[in-house]
């Protein structure tokens, strides 16, 4: 589940080892991209922290933050 703090959307991820981590950061990259919308992000062996807002709204939450962390979820 998304937690929203500090006006950010966060989200911890914990995979069987670093590939696995490595090839969701891969996707979630890849739907990033498409949509022009880019997560910060934390990759420590096999855990993948993200906080997703919108900066061009002035660092908050909006619909594109929550739009992207659907399809995040999916990639899972």
């Amino acid at each position: 589940m998304w937690q929203q703090t500090d006006n950010k959307l966060y989200k911890s991820f914990q995979f069987k080892d670093f590939i696995s981590a490595f090839s969701f950061m891969t996707r979630v990259a890849l739907l990033a991209e498409k949509s022009n919308h880019h997560p910060t992000w934390i990759n420590t062996y096999n855990k993948v922290e993200i906080w997703l807002s919108t900066h061009d709204a002035g660092d908050i939450v909006t619909d594109k933050d929550k739009l992207l962390a659907e399809e995040i979820d999916a990639v899972v």
